[in-house]
């Protein structure tokens, strides 16, 4: 067994599955193990997505009180924190009736508000937390069995695996979160991320924030940690390549000030009413800059067409920089702030703050709805 779900052809074999599904999978076969008393090599489940799937058992161990069952998580071709984890589910009977289900090793807990699960409960969420209730109802049932069972998920690396997710940051400690709604990862979507910013952004509202600071990545939020020093962890949120999202999503979430923090490459499309700031959506526009730059004061023919025939967008930053245009950096932070405005219709305050990638803070510009 290669402890991977069994995938039929190529449409499948690019999607993965998530850790939802595959603690489902394995509280199924370790509690037909535990009624059974016959080690289960395989087990298929029916995902919220709408169709079955079959995964396969790394392993299987069956006691007189419990039954234990693993499995490999494979993410498909959407590799991400948790692709060739091993998923554990320890079911065994248990003297109160009902199911309970609660996470063991490598499964997170909840510490603070914000979050669809409870504070001080496993980070299970609500769909999975679902899928395994029901499959193991069905179980005991087709079984006509009345005693009362334990589920205990596990993950034996998932301590060390949620180092590279947001967990600590959403207040998700000593592990993974077992997560997904359909059941299926989808390779390359986005999906996975725009629900941890949209978790992000409760998290900060429920730790009574109304000012965030949202930045395109690690480097910037360090930036923009150093230059608001009063605000919480929770308030600094990463938006990477999803602004319009993540504004919108601020918004309706009822933040009142948003304080973008970022670099010349992202900024300068946000700039011109780019909200999907990824480097294949859109190039970047030198001419646009270049008239930027005019209207902070650059006449130097020379050095506009070095604007127009430059590589990055950092180096037309370096180049103003140098030659001492701050104006233009005050302009671009200045029309960022309103494409901001304009993407959400107003009614929150914005403010934009402009970085080299050294850390060099190159420029700032607030508006707020009224200005708009």
């Amino acid at each position: 067994m290669d402890g991977k779900a069994k995938k039929k052809d190529k449409k499948e074999m690019r999607s993965g599955y998530t850790t939802g599904a595959c603690a489902t999978a394995t509280t199924k076969a370790a509690l037909l193990a535990l009624i059974t008393g016959e080690q289960q090599t395989e087990s298929t489940i029916y995902l919220p997505v709408g169709k079955f799937v079959t995964f396969d058992m790394e392993s299987c161990v069956v006691e007189s009180d419990f039954a234990e069952a693993g499995t490999i998580k494979d993410a498909g071709d959407d590799p991400d924190a948790t692709h060739g984890a091993l998923i554990k589910s320890t079911v065994s009977w248990s003297d109160k009736p009902g199911i309970l289900l609660d996470g063991g090793i490598g499964v997170g807990r909840v510490t603070k508000d914000g979050l669809p699960v409870p504070v001080g409960e496993a980070a299970i969420n609500p769909v999975p937390r679902k899928m395994i209730l029901e499959t193991a109802e069905e179980v005991l049932t087709a079984h006509r069995i009345t005693r009362g069972i334990s589920i205990i998920i596990s993950v034996p690396d998932g301590e060390k695996m949620a180092e590279k997710t947001l967990n600590k940051r959403l207040g998700i400690i000593g592990g993974i979160s077992i997560l997904g709604t359909r059941g299926t990862v989808i390779p390359f979507s986005s999906s996975a991320y725009m629900a941890s910013i949209v978790q992000a952004i409760s998290v900060a509202r429920a730790s009574q924030c109304t000012h965030v600071v949202i930045t395109t990545g690690g480097r910037s939020e360090k930036y923009g940690m150093q230059q608001y020093p009063d605000l919480p962890e929770e308030a600094f949120i990463e938006m990477g390549d999803f602004v319009g999202f993540t504004l919108k999503q601020c918004k309706r979430q009822g933040i009142k000030k948003v304080s973008l923090v970022g670099m010349m490459g992202k900024f300068s499309k946000v700039a011109q009413g780019v909200m999907m700031v990824h480097s294949k959506s859109a190039p970047i526009d030198f001419n646009f800059l270049a008239n930027v730059a005019m209207k902070a004061g650059v006449n130097d023919e020379e050095l506009l067409d070095m604007i127009k025939q430059a590589n990055t967008a950092s180096q037309v930053g370096d180049l103003l920089f140098e030659n001492g245009y701050h104006d233009f950096f005050t302009l671009l932070c200045t029309y960022c702030c309103s494409s901001g405005l304009k993407e959400i219709g107003g009614g929150i305050s914005i403010e934009t703050s402009l970085y080299t990638m050294k850390g060099t803070l190159l420029g700032k510009a607030g508006k707020d709805d009224g200005e708009n």
